[in-house]
């Protein structure tokens, strides 16, 4: 009886170890199943339309090694700065609210320059990108790239989720801070296509 209780004794410990490691290695696979390297060359394009449904124009999205190049060109804005999103939901109709809130997978705190992200990367929304400036002829034309999402399907922080993705020119630019900033009137809506 003795030899019994001192091998369960013995066996207990070494049967939660297992089960520890066991949990921890699986909650290590799904953690890193989101962050494989991203495809390289995946590409993606976005119609932009006016709230009349005239097409103003397009935005491209290539995969690249550090993150998503997006390549944006639009026109009929009013001159100055505007706030340019993804958004969650990839619709623009029947009118551009149907595109939801700004993707955020992570839940993160909205804008590039806050206090809580000193040191520690540049934070935001998921589909936060820099503002975009029209010319005094209402022509814009930016180029930036974000490791915000990707175009890999199947990732947490994927455009081509269930619900797909929506690009947002906005009538006022985005201030960057972790207050979100009233940017107006949603001017421009595309959905966000594979290609």
């Amino acid at each position: 009886m003795t030899l019994r209780i001192e091998h369960a004794v013995l066996v207990a410990p070494v049967l939660v170890l297992v089960i520890i490691l066991v949990g921890g290695v699986a909650l290590l696979n799904l953690r890193q199943s989101d962050s494989r390297d991203p495809e390289i060359g995946l590409t993606g394009v976005a119609e932009l339309k006016s709230p009349t449904g005239e097409v103003v124009g397009s935005v491209d999205f290539l995969q690249t090694s550090l993150g998503v190049l997006i390549m944006a060109e639009v026109r009929g804005l009013p001159p100055g700065g505007h706030a340019l999103y993804v958004h969650e939901v990839g619709r623009c109709d029947p009118d551009f609210d149907a595109a939801g809130d700004h993707f955020n997978p992570d839940d993160s705190d909205h804008g590039f320059i806050h206090a809580a992200w000193r040191g520690r990367g540049s934070g935001g929304h998921g589909g936060d990108l820099p503002n975009i400036y029209a010319a005094s002829d209402g022509h814009a034309r930016a180029d930036f790239l974000t490791d915000g999402f990707t175009l890999d399907q199947g990732l947490r922080h994927s455009v081509f989720d269930s619900d797909g993705s929506a690009i947002i020119v906005h009538e006022h630019p985005d201030a960057y801070g972790e207050e979100e900033t009233d940017t107006g009137n949603r001017l421009v809506c595309g959905v966000i296509k594979r290609t």
